[in-house]
């Protein structure tokens, strides 16, 4: 694709060079939107760097004639089986409503349309992106061009003033912490197994996430392997809790990334316990709040698990889908039993 000039600004893809322009649009628009800062710059050299990933081909900057980055876009189109496309955008305040988004969302579904040849026959795909619901003139935008709110997502938190009561483990389930050599492989198949019952949820081959979730560990300088819990009966992994130790948007904030019980160990109250269990640990660390993001229709019943255990939705973002190719598709919709975990 070239570049393109347009009123005073050049769009191209972004460099590594770039990456300072690109996490101060981030700010910028999180102060903007949310009035809160966001220290964006670990979560970009992470994303830029993960397996499949290419800046030539996967993102765009806006560049202004003095220099500036000004814009930003990304699409995600690295694992099997390529039907649905994840997609970002960031501009600047200072030049939002002035047809960089439009431009900025036109590569996006040019790009998310070369994943077309790429997905099974017949299979249904879509370009998805999220957009807060603070964001109404980024949300109408993607109406008018053709994209609907699919789902609601929020964020929850709690506030640790309150005693955070023991954990409470089912019969010959522990807890201990995860150990990168050891744990790795096995925790993969924890998380697969414990999201296979979400919404939305699409098989990946199993060496694609694991090399994800490789990328992430070992590339993350603040990764805490004494944040990641593992609940375990004898030698199975039958639950998990990731934790960030901090927010980028709040440093007093940890964050559960994770939080996953297997299939068959569901109903034991072990998802509680883990819960439970990371509050704690991060009250012990001086941390003031904890959240996590939850689908808020969840059809395991997850958001009503974290409201008893007292934890608020404090955000909501609406998830943006648009076809680009009919078909049968290959994304959990419901479930046929009662899977509530």
């Amino acid at each position: 694709m070239k570049s393109s000039q347009k009123h005073d600004w050049i769009i191209r893809p972004a460099t590594h060079e770039n990456i300072d322009g690109v996490c101060e649009i981030i700010n910028a628009y999180s102060l903007a939107i949310f009035g809160i800062s966001n220290d964006a710059k670990r979560n970009v050299e992470l994303t830029w760097g993960q397996p499949g990933f290419q800046l030539e081909t996967d993102t765009r900057v806006a560049v202004h004639t003095d220099g500036r980055i000004v814009g930003y876009s990304e699409v995600g189109d690295t694992e099997e089986p390529h039907i649905k496309i994840w997609s970002w955008l960031r501009v600047h305040p200072e030049f939002r409503g002035q047809g960089l988004e439009d431009e900025l969302l036109s590569w996006i579904e040019d790009r998310a349309r070369d994943a077309i040849v790429k997905a099974p026959p017949q299979a249904r795909v879509v370009v998805t992106q999220g957009i807060p619901d603070e964001d109404t003139a980024v949300q109408a935008l993607f109406r008018e061009r053709g994209f609907s709110i699919i789902r609601h997502f929020w964020r929850m938190t709690i506030e640790l003033v309150h005693d955070i009561p023991e954990p409470v483990w089912s019969d010959g389930v522990t807890v201990r912490t995860f150990v990168l050599e050891e744990d790795l492989e096995e925790t993969v198949r924890a998380f697969r197994d414990s999201f296979q019952d979400h919404w939305g949820h699409i098989d990946k081959p199993f060496e694609e996430e694991l090399k994800q979730w490789d990328h992430w560990i070992r590339n993350d300088e603040e990764f805490d392997p004494t944040l990641t819990f593992l609940a375990v009966a004898g030698d199975e992994i039958v639950g998990l809790a990731s934790c960030d130790p901090k927010f980028s948007e709040d440093p007093e904030m940890g964050f559960v990334d994770v939080l996953g019980v297997r299939r068959a160990w569901r109903r034991q109250g072990i998802a509680l316990a883990l819960l439970h269990h990371a509050f704690r640990e991060f009250k012990k660390r001086g941390q003031q709040r904890v959240g996590l993001g939850v689908d808020s229709t969840s059809l395991t019943g997850a958001h009503r698990l974290y409201e008893e255990a007292g934890m608020r939705s404090t955000r909501q973002t609406s998830a943006f889908e648009k076809e680009l190719r009919a078909g049968v598709d290959l994304s959990l919709q419901t479930l046929d039993g009662d899977s509530a975990s």
